[in-house]
């Protein structure tokens, strides 16, 4: 199989060193062999081909997905003995730095933090190949392939190209074609008059604060959404922007980006399919406005974005955009920061708890710290009962107490809103 890059899985790769690496921790009760852990991942390497795959560049220096099957690959696992119930954090901080040498190994790893009962697992998966939905598919198919080797673990038909998330009629249409083009043209050429006079985002030191909220305040802020009529996503926008401005006060932006899943736009997506193409909306507070009125104006603006989302037009603009890629990236990695923070919420995961060979004790959100630039972010989901968060930032991006006070006057909204204590919290 080889595949070419679409656009933005190019510029989340970058030269093959980019360590853009999203995470997804999991914890679990029983005893393990090495060569389970080695056979599950086996298993999930035969049903899905883009894990057997390296990255390989053309003569003109284009990069594409190759799997050689003269030439295996296994997916790496990394192991480390537990000391505590905090060791994934700071294995999840160092993970976000580990570049992959995707032009030898595939774009996953596994690390294991083995311990007697209690041990936990991080998938470090490349962003440029998975996103959030298909690192929770690898999850759960890797713990059934764990349980039982022989588990049956449905084939996955891969995306082989933009065909395969843009309809033929679309796709074909001269008249959008030609218009992508335009578009990137102009686009390419403003870049170029109007290089950017800011400076990178330094960096400087990683950090993940996560907290979760028990079943009493998880179930509590579910019923204040559904009593509201406003949709959990919304509430939480509400309640990090409003953090944001009470913490940073005029440095604050009062604005938030939210990725949307392509897949409720396109069926050719299926569940299973590696995937890592996020539609963006930029959302924002009304001043002036008490909590519910505002989270009722930014629930009808959120409406209003996703009526006038058009997932095609996008990936055919971008794709049209290949030859300005390094221009793109380097504007980019210059820009000030836009918007206060990322905020992505997987909703509720439908993994088992129980197996036959362990049991789940938990299911952490997952992290991705981008490279370069601006890199605050939130990751929510919800198991058994009970909301997650990941608290995702650098010193170079928002100062460390900046976000211990920022986590803590939303746990006050959030506290307040389902009349609960925050000594509740687990």
């Amino acid at each position: 199989m080889r595949r070419k890059l679409l656009f933005i899985e190019r510029m989340m790769h970058g030269d093959g060193n980019y360590a853009f690496n999203a995470l997804l921790p999991v914890r679990v009760r029983g005893i393990f062999l090495e060569t389970d852990i080695r056979l599950a991942l086996e298993g999930l390497q035969k049903s899905h081909v883009l894990l057997n795959a390296v990255v390989e560049n053309d003569k003109d220096g284009q990069p594409w997905f190759v799997v050689d099957d003269k030439h295996k690959v296994k997916i790496p696992i990394r192991t480390l003995t537990r000391i505590g119930n905090d060791d994934w954090q700071a294995e999840s901080v160092k993970e976000w730095s580990i570049p992959f040498n995707s032009y030898q190994e595939p774009l996953m790893r596994l690390v294991w933090i083995k311990g007697e009962p209690v041990s936990e697992f991080i998938l470090v998966m490349h962003h440029c190949l998975f996103d959030g939905r298909s690192a929770l598919v690898i999850l759960e198919e890797f713990l059934q392939l764990l349980d039982n080797p022989d588990a049956h673990i449905a084939a996955e038909l891969p995306i082989t190209g933009i065909a395969g998330v843009v309809p033929p009629e679309i796709l074909n249409n001269k008249v959008h074609k030609v218009i992508a083009k335009m578009v990137v043209g102009i686009a390419s050429l403003t870049l170029s008059l109007m290089p950017s006079k800011d400076e990178p985002v330094e960096r400087k030191k990683d950090y993940l604060i996560h907290w979760r909220l028990n079943e009493e305040i998880s179930s509590a802020l579910l019923t204040c959404c559904k009593t509201e009529d406003i949709r959990v996503n919304t509430i939480m926008c509400a309640i990090i922007l409003d953090a944001f401005k009470q913490v940073r006060q005029e440095k604050a932006l009062n604005k938030i980006m939210c990725p949307v899943d392509i897949r409720n736009f396109n069926p050719q997506i299926k569940k299973n399919n590696i995937f890592a193409f996020a539609l963006m909306i930029l959302v924002s507070a009304y001043p002036g406005l008490g909590f519910f009125s505002n989270a009722r104006a930014m629930q009808q603006d959120i409406e209003n974005k996703m009526a006038k989302l058009d997932p095609y037009k996008i990936i055919m603009l971008l794709e049209a955009a290949h030859g300005s890629l390094h221009k793109i990236v380097r504007f980019l990695r210059k820009q000030k920061a836009s918007n206060d923070c990322m905020f992505s919420n997987l909703g509720k995961v439908d993994i088992p708890r129980l197996y036959k060979q362990f049991e789940v004790e938990t299911i952490f959100s997952p992290s991705v710290m981008v490279p370069e630039g601006h890199a605050t972010a939130f990751t929510a989901s919800t198991y058994c009962g009970q909301m997650d968060f990941s608290f995702i930032s650098n010193e170079g991006s928002l100062p460390y107490e900046d976000a211990w006070a920022i986590k803590d006057k939303m746990m006050e909204t959030i506290t307040s809103l389902t009349g609960t204590e925050e000594l509740s919290l687990v």
